[in-house]
C-alpha cells in the first residue's frame, strides 16, 4: 500500500460528489482525504481524493469512476510530477509567556498568525503532509486546542492536466 492522490474532473451537478463517494463507499474503501470544489470553466468540479491503497484498488476506483455519465476525467497523480498542497488551521493555547516563541516557530514554518485572542493564537499553515505533520509535532508542547485541515488538493506539473 502507498500514498496516492487520484484527480476528478466532472460536471458541476448535483448529486455528482455523492456518486464518487459511493463508488468507495460501496467497496469498502477508506479516504484519507477528499477536496472537491468549482474549477474552471465554472461548469466542472475539479475533486482530489486521497488514500493508502495499492494498485488494483487504485486502478478499480479509476475504472467505475471513469464509467460515471458526469465524469470527464480522471488520472492518478505521480508524486514527482505534480504539486500538492493542504491548508491547516491551528489554535493553539498562548500565553502571554509563549507567544514569542509560538510566533518564532510560525515564521520558521513560513505560516500565518490568523487570529489572536487573550489566550490563544489561529495559526494558517500551508504546505505539503510532511510540513504540516512537522508543524503540529513542534507545537503539540503548547498545546493544541482544535485542528481544521483541508485535505490534499494537487496539480500536474508543466502544461498537461
Amino acid at each position: 500500500m502507498k500514498y496516492r492522490e487520484i484527480l476528478i474532473i466532472m460536471n458541476n451537478k448535483p448529486g455528482v460528489l455523492s456518486k464518487i463517494s459511493g463508488l468507495f463507499q460501496k467497496r469498502g474503501i477508506n479516504i484519507e482525504t477528499i477536496t472537491a470544489g468549482e474549477s474552471y470553466p465554472a461548469d466542472l468540479v475539479r475533486m482530489t481524493v486521497c488514500g493508502n491503497w495499492d494498485e488494483y484498488t487504485v486502478h478499480q476506483i479509476m475504472a467505475q469512476a471513469e464509467k460515471l455519465f458526469d465524469v470527464r476525467f480522471v488520472k492518478e497523480f505521480d508524486d514527482k510530477k505534480s504539486v500538492d498542497r493542504e491548508l491547516a488551521l491551528i489554535k493553539l493555547k498562548a500565553d502571554d509567556s509563549r507567544r514569542a516563541e509560538i510566533m518564532q516557530v510560525t515564521t520558521i514554518y513560513r505560516g500565518n498568525i490568523v487570529d489572536v485572542g487573550r489566550e490563544s493564537l489561529i495559526i494558517e499553515i500551508t504546505g505539503g503532509k510532511d510540513k504540516i505533520a512537522g508543524f503540529l509535532d513542534y507545537v503539540e508542547t503548547f498545546g493544541i486546542l482544535e485542528v481544521a485541515r483541508t485535505g490534499v488538493t494537487s496539480m500536474t506539473r508543466g502544461s498537461e492536466m
